[in-house]
């Protein structure tokens, strides 16, 4: 469960997505999830109605996504360009970096917890590999104490 108070930190990208999904929810799937109550009501017994059943719980869902939605976007602190220092790996970095045990090329995206995508190269900055390149600048060499063992990176470049 999310905390709270507990700052989220998006980039702008992030933030637009958040923003996006928020108004879907409360103007096209509300009103969606309403004609779909209205519609079971005409079913007859609503004690007894499996699709009046089905529809109020959709909404209790969708009330639910949108509460923390908002939440998010309450207390979320949004990482823009201006804000990544030059340089140095920051939330809204592109990190192209050498895995020194594979002798691989690979590109991290460092996001937000909330925006974390690994399958597409969106890492958070509080995952283990995110966090080991944290403050990090080019050419320096990082530890990552993941689950699976200690990855070896060199970072290659850094962009924002």
């Amino acid at each position: 469960m999310l905390n709270p108070n507990k700052e989220v930190i998006l980039t702008t990208e992030g933030l637009q997505k958040l923003e996006d999904e928020l108004e879907v929810l409360k103007v096209e799937k509300r009103a969606e999830i309403a004609e779909r109550i209205k519609e079971a009501r005409t079913f007859g017994d609503i004690s007894e109605n499996a699709e009046y059943d089905e529809a109020k719980n959709a909404q209790a869902e969708l009330e639910q996504r949108i509460d923390k939605l908002e939440n998010i976007l309450k207390f979320a602190i949004v990482v823009d360009d201006d804000d990544i220092p030059k340089g140095v790996v920051y939330v809204g970095s592109i990190v192209k970096v050498k895995d020194l045990d594979e002798d691989e090329d690979e590109t991290f995206e460092i996001v937000g917890a909330r925006e974390a995508d690994p399958f597409n190269g969106k890492i958070s900055h509080e995952s283990p590999i995110g966090a080991a390149l944290m403050g990090k600048k080019k050419g320096d060499k990082v530890e990552a104490h993941t689950p699976s063992g200690t990855i070896h990176y060199k970072i290659l470049s850094i962009k924002k």
